[in-house]
């Protein structure tokens, strides 16, 4: 079975190639399996050198870029990204990789095994500790809204490391919110088509990761994207 992961790269930190490169390596280890790997560059060329992009096609032998000028938002790097994934199975996380070995290992076995079409990265108390309060606080009253409003089974949507089987690959493509909220989107349009099965995976943080900070301005634009999902049909 092959496989793809997707990387939203957006002002990534110093070295971040590197960073890559040793958990690419890590996971084809483990799992036995060399994916496509396609890192998508939202809007940030200038941070995003001519060595770095080398050094990555010179250690990863199935790996394509993917770039425009004006940064759109997570969301829609990862769709421009899974529009050109090949692999059976597809895979998105952070491009500093911030989830352990494990945890991703474990997303993509779900998948491989057929135990689901969806694995959705979920979060645990443990997880809670090494996140910035303010963070905690979205994260908290967001599962809050999902579970009194949205009534899905999974109301921790937004962990940043999720894959399914190509099948829901359209399902994904389809949706149309490009920040914060693009996951709940597929997620909650997963269980809508009634044909996925969709299971929690819980995860874990590696240690020593920096979160960068969330603008109230996508706080607002996001609320008004919640308030869409929420009067959508279907």
């Amino acid at each position: 079975m092959t496989a793809t992961i997707v990387l939203p790269c957006y002002n990534p930190a110093k070295d971040w190639e590197h960073r890559v490169v040793v958990a690419y390596s890590a996971f084809a280890d483990k799992a036995g399996v060399f994916p496509e790997l396609i890192v998508v560059v939202d809007g940030s060329a200038q941070t995003v050198s001519e060595a770095s992009v080398e050094y990555l096609r010179t250690h990863i032998s199935h790996v394509s870029i993917i770039s425009y000028e004006k940064n759109r938002g997570k969301g829609y790097a990862i769709r421009q990204g899974v529009s050109a994934a090949t692999g059976d199975v597809i895979l998105y996380t952070d491009i500093d990789f911030p989830y352990t070995l494990e945890s991703t290992l474990t997303v993509f076995r779900k998948l491989q095994s057929d135990e689901c079409d969806v694995a959705v990265g979920v979060k645990n108390e443990a997880y809670y500790a090494h996140v910035p309060p303010i963070r905690k606080k979205i994260s908290r009253f967001l599962r809050f809204m999902i579970g009194a409003f949205l009534a899905m089974p999974i109301t921790d949507t937004q962990c940043g490391l999720k894959g399914f089987r190509r099948k829901v690959a359209p399902v994904f493509l389809k949706t149309t919110i490009n920040r914060y909220l693009f996951d709940l989107e597929f997620i909650k349009s997963c269980y809508k088509a009634r044909q996925f099965r969709v299971e929690a995976v819980p995860i874990a943080l590696n240690d020593n990761i920096q979160f960068s900070k969330m603008h109230y301005r996508i706080l607002i634009v996001e609320m008004f994207n919640f308030l869409k999902l929420l009067l959508k049909r279907g």
